[in-house]
C-alpha cells in the first residue's frame, strides 16, 4: 500500500518499526510497537499471589455451580436506559421460568425505581416459595436502612453488602487505611444484622458480603475481613453466609484468579457454613473462563448475566456458561430449551441486541456457510439418524456426535432450516444438503460439482444468500425447466416394450418451429428416445441415470437425473413428474437442451 494512501486511511497509526527483538525466532518478524506497554504493571507486580501447590488443574467439572442472574441489578446499572418496572418484570419472570433460584432484583437505595420493583414484588405475589431474592447495598448505615425497608414482606431474601478493599480503591476512592476499611466493613455488617433482627428476627434474611476488586486486594486482607463476618454473622452450615469474591476489573489470565480462589477455599474459616461464589467481569474477554476455572477451584456460586451484559465488556455470561457445561453431559440446572425466547426477552429488556455470533444463542451460531463445514455438518446429519435408526430411538435422543455443531440445535428450541446457508463460499455438500432436506432432490455425487458452479456464479454476482426455496428455484429452472422451453421439444410420444429387452420409442418431435416424426428402439425406453433423436440429427450418449422418490406415499412425484453427451458437450438434465417414465424423458431432453447442440 502507498504510504500517501496509508497515512489518508489510517492517520494515527504507526507500523511497528523498532528492531525484531533479539531472542525471536527467525519465523516471527514482528516488531515492537511504539505504543507505551511500560505504562501498565502486569497482574504478578500489582497483587501477592500466594498459591504454589494448586489442585483445580486435575480437577472436572461435573455439577452446576448456584447460578445467581444479576441481570436486574448489575445488568441494569450498566443501561444506557435502565430498565422499568414492567420491563423488570418481564426478566423477572423469565429468571423464575428458566429454573434461577435466588435472583439479584436491585439496588434499592440507589434509585426509586429499583426500590418500587423490590416493593413490587413483596406485594405482587410473583416470587415462588423456593426463590431467594437479593438486594445489593453499600456499607452505609443509612443505604442498608432503606435496603432493608424495600424488602419488608418478602419471605426469603439476601442482602448483599460491599465494599471496594484493593490498595488502589482504598488510597484513591475511599481514602482510607486496611484498619479503617476493615472497621468500616464490620460497622456496617453489624448495622446490618442488627437491623435484620429488629426487622423479622433475621430468620428469613441472609448475608452476601463482597470485597469488590477482590482480584487486586492482598489475599490476606481479604481472609481477614471475610472471616470476621463469618464470626459476626454467626454463619452455620444450615445458614451459611456467601462471600463472594469478584474479578471486578480483569487484570490476570485466568489461572491466576483460579488460583487466588483455591487459596480462599483452602484458608476461609468455617469453610462449611460459608458459600464462595464469584462475580467475574469481562474486561480481557475471558470472563467464561474465570467462571470455569473458578469453579474448579473450589468456587460454589456464580454471579453472571444472560449473554454477559453489564459494565464495560459485561459480567460473565451465565447462558455460555450454563451451556458449556450441558455440551459436556452435565445437567445445567436451568432450562434453555427455547433460546430465541430467552434472547428475545433480554433482547426487549435491555435495549441492546445479541450478537448474531453471540456463543449457543447468537442468531447464526449453528450457521455454516463454508463448504467443507456444510459438507461435514451434512454427512454428520445424515450419519446422526442412521445410528438412531439402528438402535431404535428418536433421533432427539440419540447420542450427538455432528461434526461443527458442539449441541443439538433441536435441544435449544433451533430447528435445522439455518444450519446451513447458501452464499459463495458455500459446497456441494451444503448445497446437496438443503435440496435434500427442503426440497427432497437427492442430487447424484457427479451432479453436485455442476449445480455447485451455478449456484456460486450466482452468488459471486449478486454477493447475497441463497434461501432454501431460492435454491429448488434455481435448480428447477437449470435442470428442469429446459425439457419443457427448450428448442426441442416433444410433442407427443409413447413407448412400447416389444420383445423382453427390446423397446421401441415414437413420437412427434419439434425443432426450430418445425414438427417431425421421430423413432427408434434399444434395449430400454431411455436408449430407445437416445436413437429417436439420431433420426432426427441430434447425437446423445446417455452416461449416467439415477432416479428417486421425493416422498413416500402413492402418487409422490419422482426425480430423474441423466448425464449426457450431446454431440462433443457432456451436460446434466433433471426431470420431475408423478411417472418415473417421463421424468427420465424430461431429464434426457432437459440436457440436449442445456448442450446447445440442438
Amino acid at each position: 500500500m502507498p504510504a500517501s494512501l496509508r497515512t489518508t486511511a489510517f492517520p494515527t497509526l504507526r507500523t511497528p518499526s523498532g528492531d525484531i527483538p533479539a531472542d525471536a525466532p527467525r519465523w516471527n518478524p514482528q516488531r515492537p510497537s511504539a505504543m507505551p506497554h511500560h505504562r501498565y504493571e502486569p497482574a504478578q507486580a500489582r497483587v501477592a499471589l500466594p498459591l504454589t501447590d494448586r489442585t483445580w488443574p486435575s480437577r472436572h467439572l461435573e455439577r452446576a455451580p448456584l447460578w445467581v442472574p444479576v441481570d436486574l441489578r448489575d445488568g441494569n446499572q450498566a443501561l444506557a436506559e435502565p430498565m422499568d418496572t414492567a420491563r423488570k418484570r418481564r426478566m423477572f419472570d423469565l429468571l423464575v421460568t428458566m429454573g434461577f433460584k435466588e435472583i439479584e432484583v436491585g439496588y434499592p437505595s440507589a434509585s426509586r425505581t429499583d426500590f418500587d420493583f423490590v416493593r413490587h414484588l413483596a406485594h405482587s405475589g410473583a416470587v415462588p416459595d423456593d426463590v431467594t431474592i437479593s438486594v445489593f447495598t453499600p456499607a452505609r448505615r443509612d443505604l442498608i436502612d432503606r435496603t432493608l425497608a424495600s424488602v419488608e414482606g418478602l419471605p426469603r431474601t439476601l442482602v448483599h453488602l460491599y465494599t471496594a478493599t484493593a490498595p488502589t480503591w482504598r488510597d484513591v476512592v475511599l481514602g482510607r487505611s486496611r484498619t479503617e476499611v476493615h472497621q468500616m466493613v464490620s460497622d456496617a455488617a453489624a448495622h446490618l444484622l442488627r437491623g435484620a433482627e429488629a426487622q423479622r428476627g433475621g430468620s428469613d434474611i441472609r448475608f452476601e458480603f463482597s470485597p469488590e476488586v477482590f482480584n487486586l486486594t492482598e489475599p490476606d486482607f481479604v481472609l481477614e475481613v471475610c472471616d470476621s463476618l463469618t464470626e459476626l454473622w454467626d454463619a452455620s452450615p444450615d445458614r451459611p453466609v456467601i462471600h463472594n469474591l469478584p474479578a471486578t476489573v480483569e487484570i490476570a489470565t485466568p489461572n491466576v484468579y483460579a488460583d487466588q480462589i483455591e487459596y480462599m477455599h483452602r484458608h476461609l474459616a468455617r469453610r462449611d457454613s460459608v458459600i464462595l461464589s464469584v462475580h467475574p467481569h469481562n474486561d480481557r474477554g475471558t470472563g467464561v473462563a474465570c467462571a470455569e476455572l473458578a469453579v474448579l477451584a473450589g468456587a460454589q456460586r456464580v454471579e453472571g448475566c444472560l449473554f454477559g451484559n453489564g459494565e464495560r465488556t459485561g459480567n460473565v455470561d451465565l447462558v455460555t456458561l450454563a451451556l458449556n457445561l450441558y455440551a459436556q453431559g452435565v445437567n445445567p440446572m436451568v432450562d434453555f430449551s427455547d433460546i430465541d425466547a430467552v434472547r428475545e426477552v433480554v433482547e426487549h429488556c435491555n435495549r441492546l441486541p445479541v450478537h448474531p455470533r453471540h456463543p449457543y444463542g447468537g442468531e447464526l451460531v449453528h450457521t455454516a456457510f463454508s463448504g467443507t463445514h456444510q459438507d461435514a455438518i451434512a454427512k454428520g446429519m445424515a450419519h446422526h439418524a442412521a445410528q438412531a435408526a439402528e438402535k431404535g430411538l428418536p433421533v432427539e435422543v440419540a447420542p450427538w456426535a455432528v461434526p461443527y455443531l458442539p449441541i443439538d440445535p433441536g435441544d435449544i428450541g433451533r430447528t435445522y432450516e439455518e444450519v446451513i446457508r447458501i452464499n459463495s463460499q458455500s459446497g456441494k455438500g451444503g448445497i446437496a444438503h438443503l435440496l435434500r432436506t427442503h426440497h427432497g432432490l437427492d442430487l447424484p455425487q457427479a451432479l453436485r460439482p455442476d449445480f455447485s458452479r451455478t449456484v456460486q456464479h450466482v452468488t459471486d454476482t449478486t454477493g447475497q444468500e441463497l434461501s432454501a426455496k431460492e435454491l429448488g428455484e434455481l435448480f428447477r429452472t437449470t435442470y428442469i425447466t429446459p425439457a419443457l422451453e427448450g428448442p426441442v421439444a416433444l410433442v407427443s410420444w409413447s413407448t412400447t416394450e416389444t420383445a423382453p429387452g427390446e423397446h421401441r420409442f415414437t413420437g412427434t418431435l419439434r425443432t426450430a418451429g418445425r414438427e417431425r416424426a421421430c423413432h427408434g428402439s434399444g434395449n430400454g425406453p431411455l436408449s430407445a428416445l437416445a436413437d429417436a433423436l439420431r433420426t432426427a440429427g441430434i447425437t446423445v450418449d446417455i452416461l449416467g441415470y439415477s432416479e428417486h422418490s421425493t416422498a413416500t406415499g402413492e402418487g409422490s412425484p419422482a426425480v430423474a437425473y441423466t448425464e449426457c453427451r450431446v454431440g462433443d458437450v457432456v451436460c446434466w438434465g433433471a426431470g420431475r413428474d408423478t411417472s418415473v417414465l417421463t421424468a427420465s424423458v424430461h431429464a434426457v431432453l432437459a440436457a440436449v437442451n442445456r448442450s446447445g447442440q440442438a
